[in-house]
């Protein structure tokens, strides 16, 4: 009855519909993923336990961690073994810059975030030059200089007594905080989604699967594997301005390699190569070692554990065996349907 630029409401619903449908498929988002996005983001409104939101919190910080280091082992087939150090080169760039020049933490995400970017865009550019074991070893050795230096420039960082963060909001309550992380996390998903989705993705992934080849089809390695590294990089400071200001405590530790191992293992356990299975993992992760807090002291045994079993029954992680129920469910739902 009634029409609009000559199309019924209905037929706008539908277009509308289809639209968002397009987009999310773009993303690579299935609805089971798109309605656990939508439940944690609205969890906090209804968890009025602080202890558990911070864990929520934790658990979401680690998880884009492992999607930014997810971006260069699992598509460029290259271990940042350094990618702590970044996150601690973020985190210390807004701290002093707060600390000595009364920057706003807010403005220290961005410049965090860019410091970050550009020492790895400078790392990489020295680094991926080099193939296999020598990235990675070359990548650790930076990490563990930048460790070095903000151990020893004592009069500048203190060393390893550490600095005291000015915190993003003078409450202690951790709901703000989690509506500072969420958007980030979701904001790194969709657009590596996107990145890695596009024709930049492909050339990724010919990178990592052989680099001959992919230089011999015209795709130039080394500007692919800088992109990739410095994205990376650039999230890792973002994440450490986060950390900084939301723990309110910074040491060296933050930069150590037991780190960049605690994120590489969340993203295998998660599924190399899927980006969302950081999510998955860290939700699980985070919250059984808290539960487990008496056996702290084996976490690394506890890690190591968790990621042989994962390689060596379920290589495509927590993903894979979400993909695996699902195609099971599929299969069960056509029988009964035949049979009906």
């Amino acid at each position: 009855m009634i029409k609009l630029i000559g199309r019924s409401p209905t037929a706008l619903n539908i277009r509308w519909i289809s639209k968002v449908q397009s987009t999310w498929k773009l993303l690579g988002i299935s609805p089971l993923g798109l309605t656990m996005l939508f439940i944690i983001g609205i969890a906090p409104l209804f968890i009025k336990n602080e202890y558990i939101l911070r864990l929520m919190v934790v658990s979401l910080m680690f998880a884009t961690q492992a999607m930014a280091f997810d971006l260069t082992i699992g598509f460029i087939n290259v271990v940042n073994f350094g990618f702590a150090a970044f996150i601690g080169l973020g985190a210390y760039t807004s701290a002093l810059l707060a600390i000595n020049l009364g920057v706003s933490p807010w403005i220290g995400l961005i410049l965090g975030m860019l410091v970050a970017g550009f020492v790895g865009f400078l790392l990489g550019i020295l680094t991926l030059r080099l193939r296999g074991i020598y990235a990675a070893i070359m990548a650790w050795f930076v990490g563990l200089a930048l460790m070095s230096l903000v151990t020893v420039n004592v009069d500048i960082t203190r060393g390893p007594l550490g600095l005291v963060v000015p915190l993003f909001f003078d409450s202690a309550g951790q709901i703000r905080y989690f509506y500072i992380i969420f958007p980030i996390m979701l904001g790194t998903l969709i657009v590596l989604r996107l990145l890695t989705r596009s024709h930049i993705g492909l050339a990724f992934r010919a990178l990592g699967g052989n680099i001959d080849a992919a230089r011999a089809s015209g795709i130039n390695p080394v500007k692919y594997l800088v992109m990739n590294w410095t994205i990376a990089c650039s999230i890792a400071g973002l994440v450490g301005v986060f950390y900084a200001h939301f723990f309110g405590i910074l040491t060296p530790a933050v930069m150590h390699t037991k780190s960049t191992v605690e994120i590489l293992a969340i993203a295998y356990i998660g599924g190399r190569g899927t980006l969302w299975g950081g999510l998955l993992s860290s939700f699980l992760v985070i919250p059984i070692f808290e539960y487990l807090r008496d056996l702290l002291a084996y976490r690394w045994i506890i890690y190591g554990l968790f990621l042989i079993i994962t390689m060596v029954f379920y290589p495509g992680g927590l993903v894979g065996v979400v993909h695996l129920i699902g195609n099971l469910i599929k299969r069960l739902y056509t029988r009964l349907t035949k049979k009906s």
